[in-house]
């Protein structure tokens, strides 16, 4: 009997779908698009008392939730590269809700005072690699007159500042 209910009830369910105008038919769950880089607001400021952790953030200032890339992008001025994600993992996206903000941390240098660093006069944050982002120069991280930089690596975009912080292990 429960068998001849459910494909009588399937049968009625397919019937109304199709026949029902396309405006009217049920659709499924649609991706967010991409974020627009006109729409998002990229922040980056060095962690007081620490140099070498710099906290970025991206906010969708849009209408309607959209996604970045994974992993925030972030370059050293002219050098060749970009910080590594922490964890690994491959590619991937990040939603963003309207008016929402997500959060990540930078390691620029694990010790400030190896003879390896290089020293650069900006960074640059993009939410998607596909991006331009926005440059900052150390003045305006708070990092004095350069960012030292060796092995850099990034946080996944987090929910909060704290949650990003707690993934690179600061706090």
């Amino acid at each position: 009997m429960r068998i001849r209910a459910t494909i009588a009830v399937s049968a009625t369910a397919a019937a109304l779908l199709l026949t029902a105008p396309p405006s009217q038919a049920a659709v499924g769950h649609a991706k967010p698009a991409r974020c627009t880089e006109k729409a998002l607001v990229l922040r980056a400021k060095a962690m007081p008392g620490d140099p070498s952790v710099v906290r970025v953030s991206v906010t969708n200032r849009g209408a309607r939730a959209c996604v970045v890339d994974r992993v925030p992008t972030v370059t050293f001025g002219d050098l060749d590269g970009a910080a590594l994600p922490v964890p690994a993992g491959g590619s991937g996206t990040y939603r963003l809700g309207a008016g929402k903000t997500a959060y990540g941390a930078v390691r620029t240098i694990a010790d400030p005072a190896d003879p390896e660093a290089r020293r650069v006069d900006a960074i640059t944050v993009a939410a998607s690699a596909s991006q331009w982002g926005r440059a900052f120069t150390a003045a305006q991280l708070g990092t004095g007159s350069e960012v030292r930089v060796w092995e850099p690596v990034t946080t996944w975009w987090q929910p909060t500042a704290t949650a990003a912080d707690r993934a690179l292990g600061v706090g």
